[in-house]
């Protein structure tokens, strides 16, 4: 990983605030990160960017697709590393926590319900709400 090369390459020029936000995006354990998040892990740092640079940086990697933005309900945008793999999402109503999942029968079914309709499919995002492992022992059952 050369996060100066992907700047660069991505038709940004390359500053301090770029550079760092990248970084962070690489070496996070957490995938899916608000823009509050960026914030609060540079000032835990003593990085002085402020709030709009964060969200003009996160956006900038968006628009030249460093970076994927994702909308789940009523919570703030999330962003993640654009790895050019297709991927769903599951979102937890009580802690917020988002995880990954792939599912290739899901992937094949959501096709051939599109094909079956006459529908020329061309991307799609599918999140599952509910919730996590880590919030389980408070998990009511859906009526």
């Amino acid at each position: 990983m050369d996060i100066t090369r992907d700047i660069h390459a991505s038709g940004l020029k390359v500053t301090a605030a770029r550079q760092r936000i990248l970084e962070l995006f690489h070496a996070s354990p957490q995938q899916h990160l608000t823009a509050e998040d960026v914030y609060r892990l540079l000032w835990a740092e003593h990085k002085d960017f402020g709030m709009a640079t964060v969200y003009r940086v996160l956006m900038q990697f968006v628009a030249v697709e460093i970076l994927v933005r994702n909308q789940f309900e009523n919570s703030p945008a999330r962003f993640e590393l654009n790895t050019g793999k297709h991927h769903d999402h599951m979102i937890c109503t009580r802690c917020g926590r988002v995880e990954e999942f792939v599912d290739p029968d899901i992937e094949r079914r959501q096709h051939a319900v599109a094909q079956r309709s006459g529908f020329a499919l061309v991307e799609h995002t599918l999140s599952l709400y509910g919730q996590c492992r880590h919030c389980g022992s408070e998990r009511t059952t859906p009526a």
